[in-house]
């Protein structure tokens, strides 16, 4: 049950976004919208207002936002998709991959501001002390106050780190304040686990504040960053690709649900950064695939025949079920039929 309530949670939100900002912008650019559904399959309930039907559907893995237009007998319209700018319809096919990438830095932004709070690192008090480790072994504890380290003093997060940082495996003596009284430790250094990296660590942390908006705020981009990062190592080789289907996919929020909430809200944001470049690339039936489309007409100066381009889409959407059905057997056997294997 908490893996089918996390999975609607997850896939719903991405989902909705996603639908939302076709939506928005279609409307805003003067773009008729006939339906805003969440979901494939029969109706769960909706209803209709101003003209435009909104529907909740049974199966949860998906939606759509149908604009006037998309079929030809209703391309003529003057307010339908196609009557449009060439600046219009692209905005209205970025939107959607757009508000992904957005929801992501919401995301975080929520995380780091309400639930988890951000580092201070303009002073060097002590925060948290990992347990089992040469801090705590040494008796240091959380509010204590760094104020220099073998004699160097320190002010700052970053004085501490870059000291204990560039000494593993050695003792350092630290000199902190506790309620106004000093106190002196001597503490060996423990190499961190990275493998890339040889640096020292004794297991202690900065102090953490909630309710922060600009330290949030940059601490957010920062781990979009790493994300994409981190997705540009795949794409250009330099690590492993791991491609898991939908059955993979709902496996993995299952078990991460399990482990908490904020690590659920951390890996919506990574879906809904993948969903959002996914979206972009040039492959038919994509919102990319649709983009290329109005390049390829801004460059020839009028647009390739609907027939012609809607042949071309449904190749690409039948062979993006294809790839899904293949990942999703992979699924089926890598979680379900042999999951130790």
């Amino acid at each position: 049950m908490q893996t089918f309530i996390a999975s609607i949670f997850v896939f719903g939100l991405l989902i909705l976004v996603h639908e939302l900002g076709h939506y928005f912008v279609a409307r805003r650019t003067g773009i008729r919208v006939l339906e805003l559904a969440i979901g494939f399959g029969p109706k769960v309930f909706g209803w209709t207002k101003d003209g435009i039907d909104y529907s909740l559907r049974a199966f949860p893995l998906g939606g759509f936002c149908r604009l006037l237009g998309e079929s030809p007998d209703e391309a003529s319209e003057p307010d339908s998709f196609p009557r449009q700018s060439i600046l219009k319809r692209a905005a209205v096919l970025l939107a959607g991959a757009t508000m992904n990438l957005l929801l992501a830095i919401v995301v975080f932004f929520i995380i780091f501001f309400f639930i988890v709070g951000v580092p201070i690192t303009d002073t060097s008090g002590i925060g948290y002390i990992v347990e089992d480790s040469p801090a705590e072994a040494a008796g240091i504890e959380p509010g204590d106050t760094v104020t220099a380290i073998d004699g160097n003093p320190v002010e700052e997060w970053n004085d501490v780190l870059k000291y204990i940082s560039a000494r593993p495996n050695e003792e350092i003596l630290l000199t902190v304040d506790r309620d106004g009284i000093t106190r002196e430790f001597a503490v060996t250094t423990e190499i961190a686990p990275e493998p890339e990296v040889e640096r020292g660590v004794i297991g202690i942390g900065p102090e953490i504040e909630k309710y922060r908006f600009f330290p949030a705020l940059v601490i957010s981009f920062e781990r979009f960053g790493l994300i994409l990062a981190a997705l540009y190592q795949v794409v250009s080789g330099q690590a492993p690709l791991d491609v898991a289907g939908p059955v993979g996919i709902v496996v993995t929020i299952g078990e991460v649900a399990q482990t908490g909430f904020v690590n659920l809200l951390i890996l919506t944001a990574l879906i809904s950064i993948n969903l959002g470049i996914i979206n972009l690339l040039p492959i038919p039936a994509l919102d990319g695939g649709r983009l290329l489309f109005l390049a390829v007409e801004a460059v020839r100066g009028r647009p390739i025949e609907p027939e012609k381009e809607g042949f071309i889409h449904f190749l690409g959407f039948a062979l993006l079920i294809t790839l899904i059905l293949l990942v999703t057997y992979q699924d089926i056997l890598r979680f379900i039929i042999a999951p130790n294997n």
